[in-house]
């Protein structure tokens, strides 16, 4: 090794070292891929689609949405945690992946906090406590003490999407906040478990604002409470569970973009002043809105802070109740 030589390679280590963000300021110079852990066509899948957008745009370069669904979001989710952290593979999901899960399931293959950048949580999604018309209770209050005195029958039946599903976690931390006892009867998605309610399958269910309210107003179902800080513009006469004195008993979900661990941090900045700046546009908070969704922007920290509350409030509650998915 010639001497010429070492004093060149000496001064390029010297200068790596005192900017290490040089070796990422290119960032992106390809297409960056978000991963979807559902089907296309849901809420997740809108949101993401609207962000891969814009974020084309901030960015300059090709910004796309693959759906990998599986496992109640685990594929997609182990998949990305798997994968290169360059900054050009993401993911968009619900709190399911990041809370509900990890508090159901200790064994699974990733961690929400540990495998994962986090960039921000970018929507809020608000959930709805809804009566078949024919239940003796036309407020949430009256439908706690239905439930406790439903109790030692066996509880009053409600529906969710299958054992561990967010509908099912709400459910039973409406039941716990009631002091009741209630029985989880799954159905496959929203359509099934508003055609089950409407039907007089089960007396009570928990959805989505965006799937609930068309039959809400319609007056086919009963809305007894939102989730959230504010009522929902779905649903303006419809009281918070705060408002209707059972704040412990609300669940809201959310939709947050990460990258895998280790990614540099220069690329997690970029990308986490790209989303800020994104979440900020007008247009875009309108599309969310129109979702049924809270257009909001935690990063990083707040992000982590959220899943740790939710995680530990959720492991409780599935504690109580026995739920579990291992």
């Amino acid at each position: 090794m010639t001497a010429r030589f070492c004093t060149a390679l000496l001064a390029f280590t010297l200068a790596a070292a005192a900017h290490p963000g040089d070796a990422h300021a290119a960032y992106p110079d390809q297409a960056i891929k978000i991963v979807v852990p559902f089907t296309p066509g849901g809420a997740t899948d809108a949101v993401a689609r609207l962000l891969a957008t814009r974020l084309s745009g901030k960015l300059g370069q090709p910004v796309i949405v693959e759906n990998r669904p599986g496992a109640s979001t685990v594929i997609g989710a182990d998949a990305v945690a798997r994968a290169k952290p360059d900054g050009y593979t993401l993911m968009l999901s619900g709190s399911t992946t990041y809370t509900v899960l990890p508090a159901l399931k200790p064994s699974l293959p990733y961690d929400p906090v540990r495998s994962f950048e986090h960039i921000g949580i970018v929507a809020m999604a608000p959930i709805v406590l809804l009566a078949q018309n024919a239940v003796p209770a036309t407020t949430l209050q009256e439908a706690a003490a239905l439930a406790r005195e439903q109790s030692a029958k066996g509880g009053l039946m409600y529906g969710t999407f299958g054992p561990g599903s967010a509908p099912h976690l709400a459910g039973e931390m409406f039941a716990q906040a009631a002091g009741a006892k209630m029985m989880p009867v799954p159905y496959k998605g929203s359509a099934q478990l508003v055609t089950a309610l409407i039907g007089g399958e089960v007396a009570l269910g928990v959805d989505t604002v965006s799937s609930a309210a068309p039959q809400a107003r319609a007056g086919k179902l009963r809305a007894l409470a939102v989730s959230g800080d504010r009522r929902v513009p779905q649903l303006p006469d419809v009281p918070t569970f705060a408002e209707a004195g059972m704040a412990d008993a609300a669940f809201v979900g959310w939709y947050g973009l990460v990258a895998p661990a280790q990614t540099p941090a220069p690329v997690v900045d970029t990308l986490n002043r790209a989303v800020a700046e994104v979440m900020q546009d007008e247009q875009v908070r309108k599309t969310v809105s129109d979702l049924s969704l809270d257009p909001v922007f935690l990063p990083g920290q707040a992000f982590r802070d959220q899943i740790a509350k939710e995680v530990g409030t959720f492991t409780a509650v599935a504690a109580r109740a026995g739920i579990t998915l291992d």
